[in-house]
């Protein structure tokens, strides 16, 4: 065999290997360490909580309507330990804040100004949800947003999830 035919072999290998391990975030995972991530805004503390990780833009139409949703989630589960995080994707400060103006949110919200994050949980559409239960590990996935049909897989999910108890905590 000539060095070349080795060379490229082995850069085959890197790629996959590189590949395979960014393929995107996958139930029974762990939520990855988000501090690690350039986010613009202060992600909150997540030990111990149901998480609902939620990928957005201004530009995304389905994501105008999630909003409202997520929003009475929050309200509805928030004191029994639901955090909602929604991500943003947008270039711009003032595309998201332009948006939030007309979609107002009491849960946190940060801009993957690098777009670290969503490559890395390999998000194709908008909006793109993970819950995550108290454990840290990822339990449900959802792409769009599909009205009163996603809000109830919600509301199921995020009970059943807040009814666990964290391992790790009494």
């Amino acid at each position: 065999m000539n060095i070349s035919l080795k060379i490229s072999r082995l850069t085959l290998v890197m790629f996959l290997t590189a590949t395979c391990a960014i393929a995107g975030w996958k139930t029974g995972t762990p939520l990855p360490n988000l501090a690690k991530f350039k986010l613009d805004g202060a992600v909150p503390d997540l030990a111990g909580k149901v998480v609902l990780v939620d990928f957005w833009a201004s530009w995304c139409g389905p994501c105008k309507t999630s909003f409202p949703s997520l929003e009475k989630l929050q309200k509805l589960y928030g004191e029994r330990g639901l955090v909602v995080l929604a991500v943003n994707q947008d270039k711009t400060d003032k595309a998201m804040r332009t948006f939030l103006t007309d979609h107002p949110a009491t849960f946190p919200i940060v801009r993957d100004t690098q777009n670290q994050l969503i490559a890395e949980a390999d998000v194709s559409s908008m909006p793109a949800s993970f819950l995550v239960d108290r454990e840290g590990k990822i339990r449900h996935l959802h792409k769009g947003f599909h009205g009163e049909k996603t809000l109830a897989e919600y509301e199921q999910e995020i009970g059943v999830l807040l009814q666990e108890k964290n391992k790790g905590k009494p």
